[in-house]
């Protein structure tokens, strides 16, 4: 909510007969009523009043309101209608509602033009000096901020706050049970009260498990302090003994007002007597005439801060300090232009480490009111700095306190996503994991035989202890690609496919952060023409019992089968030229029948095989026939102890080479007597 605490600061109309019709919406306007008169001046409008003055009553009554898209429409009318008759400080609002609504390139636009018509104006100063400041407040800092929507927010405004002994004071509408709750006009909400709530660190039970600051057990504060009006911006001195507050201008009896009948906010104090406030009065240059609230306490509290609209000042609501000696107190200062602009300053805070804190729609910032900083050196204000995102947003974003030894604290915004109107949120702040060395991994599958592409392949990548911590997949390019992976560590990258023989490659990693290593992998096709190729199934000599390795290159035949349940192959046995051939005949079947009772066992179909034929010595792989079979090395010999795996029938996606590793069969003619 942008109470008057927010904006009364900043008002100053002038009151002029419209007519008859009129009447009522300009006194709920002077009256701060915003959301009456505006549905009255929108009634207006639609009856065919178009002038400026109702087209600037109806944006000011949606700005004032904090209703950034209504007060964008209404300011486009008025300039789009009227130009060079507008005042410049209605370019301005316009360009503080389009950067609300998060149009920041029009919003330059048009801050552009603010500044041609009143060039002397400090609030388009910065604009000029940094065009790309979107980009400049991104959330780009070294820290982790984990900002919570506190539990005790309501639908209303709840906002503002300060931490002593830990517990928060703050501010809300929220209406009281044991009350008649009487509406602000501005609103229509309850008038604030100043409340307390504990604070605790939490950790959500959702799946984030995230440790958050929360707020509980809401407790308002005794009738010494709250009255049937506003109270809030509540402050504690060190010692928690003294308490400086805003309030309406209300002595308990009767409502001050100036002498336009308006009632303006003072500065109040109260002492903490027996556990109960009490002892309240105001500060000596409160005024009935002007409004001075927002008050905020250097480390060693000998100065005080606060918000005045008092004549005089630079712009709508400016920063002062007076100095605080007991019960005395000096003449209130201005900050000055290195501090306050033509706009709004307001809600100051000073941290520990004598940082100041404040919110502002003068300087440049993301949304309507920003939060900024300036630190505090030999009395004087360093450099006015935005504090960027998350704490700002597009839209309000003001009240902020920290707690710099925990890196905790709290603010307040009316940013999309809240409960109510203003909502009050928590913040932790912790230091950003030190980013650790990464690496990626890339590579190309191709096909061993044919050196094509394999797109769709699947590449794990393994760890030392044989553990899969990551699986990808080859795309239409046969690329693939593994990122963020920890430097100096080994690895194996698999590549697999159906049909296909698997491939590794080892990769080790570097110490260089962001290196690209590199791992292509080759998958050598088993089904080439009309054959399921493995490596040999050899065979010790003069034996058919089926090899350890043997074993394992088999059950390349038995995925293929599993893979292409269609499928029916024939399998041809054959031997070296040594012993006999009619025992080599005999030997070469037992080794094909061998074969395939291995496949079956392993879960194929006996019918998928349609035949296992020993070929014995007829189909030699090279020249070790009986001629030369003294002169062939055991490795020649054992060439020839192989077996084959024809395809008979079945749909497969072949691949279509000539297998380089074949050689001509050598045949060789029976012998007399020889089978």
């Amino acid at each position: 909510m942008k109470t008057k605490l927010l904006y009364i600061l900043m008002l100053a109309f002038t009151v002029q007969s419209f007519g008859q019709r009129k009447y009522a919406a300009d006194q709920y306007f002077k009256e701060y009523a915003y959301t009456k008169s505006a549905d009255l001046y929108k009634e207006i409008f639609m009856k065919g009043d178009s002038s400026k003055l109702v087209l600037e009553r109806l944006g000011d009554s949606y700005y004032y309101n904090t209703q950034a898209l209504e007060s964008e429409l209404w300011y486009s009318k008025l300039i789009n209608n009227y130009g060079s008759e507008v005042l410049p400080e209605y370019y301005f609002r316009y360009a503080q509602a389009l950067k609300s609504n998060g149009n920041y390139e029009k919003s330059d636009e048009i801050m552009k033009k603010f500044r041609s018509l009143n060039s002397d104006d400090t609030r388009s100063e910065d604009l000029a000096s940094t065009p790309d400041y979107v980009s400049a407040y991104s959330d780009n800092n070294e820290e982790l901020i984990n900002i919570h929507n506190v539990s005790i927010n309501t639908q209303y405004s709840d906002f503002g706050g300060f931490i002593d002994n830990e517990e928060f004071y703050f501010a809300s509408s929220s209406p009281k049970a044991s009350s008649r709750n009487r509406l602000y006009k501005w609103n229509s909400q309850p008038f604030l009260d100043i409340y307390k709530a504990s604070i605790d660190v939490q950790e959500l039970e959702d799946i984030t498990k995230e440790s958050v600051l929360e707020l509980s057990d809401k407790d308002i504060l005794n009738d010494n302090i709250n009255t049937r009006y506003h109270e809030a911006n509540a402050i504690f001195t060190n010692d928690s003994q003294t308490m400086y507050f805003t309030r309406d201008n209300y002595d308990g009896r009767r409502r001050g007002k100036d002498k336009n009948r308006e009632t303006h906010l003072k500065l109040y104090k109260s002492t903490l007597k027996n556990g109960k406030w009490s002892n309240v009065e105001e500060l000596p240059f409160n005024s009935e005439n002007y409004s001075i609230g927002h008050p905020a306490l250097s480390v060693d509290e000998k100065t005080l801060y606060f918000v005045s609209d008092m004549p005089g000042g630079i712009g709508a609501t400016d920063i002062y300090s007076v100095s605080v000696d007991g019960e005395n107190y000096g003449e209130p200062t201005n900050l000055g232009k290195g501090i306050n602009t033509e706009g709004r300053e307001m809600f100051p805070f000073i941290s520990e480490d004598n940082v100041f804190y404040f919110s502002s729609d003068g300087h440049l910032g993301l949304g309507a009111l920003d939060i900024f900083e300036s630190k505090i050196v030999d009395n004087s204000f360093s450099k006015v700095k935005n504090i960027e995102a998350p704490f700002n947003s597009k839209m309000d974003d003001f009240a902020f306190i920290i707690n710099k030894e925990k890196n905790k604290g709290f603010f307040s915004s009316n940013r999309e996503g809240g409960k109510g109107d203003d909502d009050i949120y928590s913040f932790i702040i912790s230091p950003k994991p030190i980013k650790p060395c990464m690496q990626s991994l890339n590579g190309i599958v191709t096909e061993t035989i044919t050196g094509n592409i394999l797109p769709f392949a699947t590449v794990k990548l393994i760890d030392t202890v044989g553990k899969v911590i990551a699986t990808k997949q080859s795309d239409a390019q046969g690329a693939y690609s593994f990122t963020q992976i920890p430097c100096e560590s080994a690895y194996t990258v698999l590549g697999e496919k159906k049909n296909y023989k698997s491939d590794r490659n080892s990769v080790n990693g570097t110490k260089e952060d962001g290196k690209v290593l590199k791992a292509d992998l080759s998958l050598e096709a088993l089904i080439i023409g009309n054959e399921i190729v493995i490596n040999p199934i050899f065979f010790d000599f003069d034996k058919f019992d089926i090899r350890d390795e043997a074993a394992y290159e088999l059950e390349k035949i038995v995925s293929v089968l599993k893979n292409n349940p269609d499928m029916i192959i024939k399998i041809e046995s054959h031997t070296d030229s040594r012993a006999t051939k009619a025992y080599n005949r005999r030997l070469s079947t037992n080794r094909a029948k061998s074969t395939s009772d291995y496949i079956i066992s392993r879960g194929i179909a006996s019918n998928r095989i349609e035949s296992a034929i020993g070929y014995g010595e007829s189909q030699l792989l090279n020249d070790c026939d009986d001629a030369n079979i003294n002169k062939c090395s055991e490795a020649e010999h054992q060439r020839n102890r192989r077996s084959k795996f024809i395809i008979v029938s079945g749909n497969t996606n072949n691949v279509k080479v000539n297998d380089p590793n074949a050689v001509p069969l050598k045949k060789v003619d029976p012998k007399p007597g020889r089978y």
